[in-house]
């Protein structure tokens, strides 16, 4: 199901800590950094934080910036982000600042916390997600019955740790402070555990007066039908490749990037690419790598369009083209229409060789968008 874009926001210090262990909280960032911090708020749907930064921070958790409130509204968005807590036991403080300040509140919780949380007096709505707390339930509520597609999360450490290590996270942005705590008994960014594979990719690094801010995507694919963050991340870039095709009425435009399960990108290709007129996607792609590379057992292949199941132009249609090269999951946007060839269900043979195949619906508009001079 679709699931909002989760992006994690943070400040450690240069030994990875959130904060030390004295009374006052320990401020990382800079006043230029705060405003920074501000405008990616103004640019949320929603923001979230444990109720163990509510019990130990008390935020407010504001858009600060008038003007930001203001552009909020003028877009016709509420004038602060829905802010958004969770806890397995509803134990809060109903008295705490996030619950008297700024717009709309919600308490994701247990069957048990919401009934807690309701005997307190908690000023917001108590949601239960059933008798064990699940991030993916909580992400799926949000996205579907609050409208969610952006939202930040503000911490703690173990909020950030659980999202992470269920490869929930699309963005990390991390913000590195001149300081060095060296207590461990201070609260750190992350918790031990087993985290999702390969390098994250860092897409910017930027000097903010006197910290510097790191983003970074997830690169690991999923396995299986289990999708990860990274499995978006690769599709939307497949889907940009397909917007380089040159146009063309007798055949769909589609991008196709194979990608290692460590997330090291192998190759991409678009449809006739290089001046081939009949070259498909996930051809051009593959024709880039050694079949004998080894990593292709483990890879999937991120395709705009489901891979053709028949093709006249060729020997092979792209479906038998992946499982001959040892590539056994398939992840894309868009089954393929009849508008070619009738039946087509290039998803159904790589499915009858024991090939894991993807749809991801919510990626279909954007697959079709460089052929919507084929409708019709």
């Amino acid at each position: 199901m679709p699931l909002p874009y989760v992006l994690l926001s943070a400040a450690v210090s240069l030994d990875g800590y959130l904060d030390d262990t004295g009374p006052e909280r320990l401020l990382l960032s800079s006043p230029a950094d705060f405003d920074r911090v501000d405008e990616v708020r103004a640019s949320a749907d929603a923001i979230l934080v444990g109720a163990g930064t509510i019990r130990a921070d008390n935020p407010r958790l504001l858009v600060n910036s008038a003007e930001r409130r203001a552009a909020r509204t003028a877009a016709g968005r509420a004038e602060y982000p829905l802010k958004v807590t969770v806890s397995g036991t509803g134990e809060l403080d109903p008295a705490a600042r996030f619950w008297h300040t700024g717009g709309e509140k919600v308490l994701l919780t247990t069957d048990e916390g919401a009934g807690r949380a309701r005997a307190l007096g908690i000023g917001a709505e108590a949601v239960s997600l059933g008798p064990v707390f699940d991030w993916r339930s909580a992400l799926e509520y949000l996205h579907d019955r609050r409208g969610v597609r952006r939202l930040m999360v503000e911490g703690g450490g173990t909020v950030h740790t659980r999202l992470l290590q269920q490869e929930l996270a699309d963005e990390l942005q991390l913000v590195l402070a001149p300081l060095i705590v060296g207590d461990p008994a201070a609260p750190r960014l992350f918790g031990p555990g087993a985290y999702q594979g390969g390098r994250l990719r860092l897409v910017e690094s930027r000097r903010i007066e006197d910290v510097v801010l790191h983003r970074y995507l997830p690169t690991a694919p999923g396995t299986g039908d289990r999708v990860t963050a990274a499995d978006r991340h690769w599709l939307e870039l497949a889907c940009e490749l397909a917007e380089l095709c040159p146009p063309s009425e007798t055949a769909f435009s589609v991008g196709a990037v194979v990608v290692a399960a460590d997330g090291s990108e192998l190759a991409r290709g678009h449809s006739r690419e290089g001046g081939d007129p009949v070259v498909h996607a996930e051809e051009a792609a593959l024709a880039k790598l050694d079949p004998a590379d080894r990593r292709l057992t483990g890879a999937t292949v991120y395709s705009s369009l489901e891979p053709c199941a028949r093709r006249a132009s060729r020997p092979a249609p792209c479906a038998r083209l992946i499982l001959d090269a040892g590539v056994r999951r398939v992840v894309t946007a868009w089954r393929e229409p009849d508008t070619f060839v009738a039946g087509a269900d290039g998803s159904g043979v790589l499915a009858a060789e024991g090939a894991a195949v993807v749809v991801l619906d919510e990626y279909a508009e954007r697959a079709k968008a460089p052929n919507r001079h084929l409708e019709g």
